[in-house]
């Protein structure tokens, strides 16, 4: 029993040593891997601080590329076209005001006139007039005058009042277009002026430096093209809004013209008209 002890005692000992050695080497192991890890991280970080920091590109907005280019065009010059665009915009606002305020419901206005005219009640008729507002309630207003007054209460007079009430009201209808046409044509014609000042400025510069590289030539030539940019550009925005502007006066002519035609059948039909 004794020897049977002791090589059980001598087998733990052995395995207790065994063991410990294995331990011993791999927290070694794992001791070294460490550092192995802990030198890559910081040649890692160190590199990482050595190495240059990537260059955001800051992105311009576009007001900001407009004046850098409105600069570049010779902003004394550029002015002359700016100037153009903030006029002919200030008369083409006036006009889309005038004609949206100008335009109402002309089939209903034209109903309630038809029978405030049948029922003889004319005074009814040319305050009604009175407070729409447009060229229709215009036109209709002369024409119940004459229809109303004793003088001038026959067909040919009542034709003839609505006639020239409707010129009159077509010409307020086209006021200030003129001044946004020259304002179309005038800012392409800024801008090839600036073009020709931008060519000599660069036959200029050749002669003074006498090189022809492009270098030299680039200062003239950019402001020639920025100029003829921006000219045409407002151009095109003053043109978009003539169009607008005359397809709304297009309209209420129309309008204008049919409602003539029912108000002139309207002042036969009535009792106070001569025949």
């Amino acid at each position: 029993m004794k020897k049977l002890f002791a090589i059980v005692a001598l087998v733990a000992a052995c395995s207790f040593a065994a063991t410990s050695n294995v331990m011993a080497q791999e927290e070694a192991e794992e001791a070294a891997t460490e550092q192995v890890d802990s030198a890559a991280a910081d040649t890692t970080a160190a590199e990482a601080a050595e190495a240059p920091a990537p260059v955001e590109e800051e992105s311009e907005s576009l007001h900001k590329v407009l004046k850098t280019k409105f600069i570049e065009g010779d902003a004394g010059f550029m002015s002359l076209v700016a100037l153009a665009l903030v006029l002919g915009l200030a008369f083409c606002i006036e006009r889309v005001i005038y004609l949206t305020l100008a335009q109402v419901n002309t089939r209903k206005f034209m109903a309630d006139l038809a029978d405030l005219v049948a029922k003889d009640k004319v005074e009814d008729a040319i305050e009604l007039c009175k407070n729409t507002r447009g060229p229709v309630s215009q036109v209709s207003r002369k024409a119940l005058i004459c229809l109303n007054s004793k003088e001038q209460n026959d067909i040919s007079s009542i034709e003839r009042a609505i006639n020239t009430e409707a010129e009159i009201q077509g010409s307020y209808l086209e006021q200030h277009c003129s001044w946004i046409t020259f304002f179309i044509a005038s800012a392409p014609s800024l801008g090839f002026l600036g073009t020709v000042i931008g060519m000599v400025m660069a036959f200029d510069t050749i002669e003074k430096a006498g090189d022809i590289s492009p270098t030299v030539v680039a200062g003239g030539m950019k402001v020639a093209l920025i100029t003829t940019i921006f000219g045409i550009v407002v151009a095109l925005i003053l043109q978009l809004f003539y169009n607008f502007i005359l397809g709304s006066i297009e309209g209420l002519t129309a309008n204008m013209e049919e409602s003539a035609q029912e108000l002139l059948t309207m002042c036969i039909k009535s009792p106070k008209c001569q025949k």
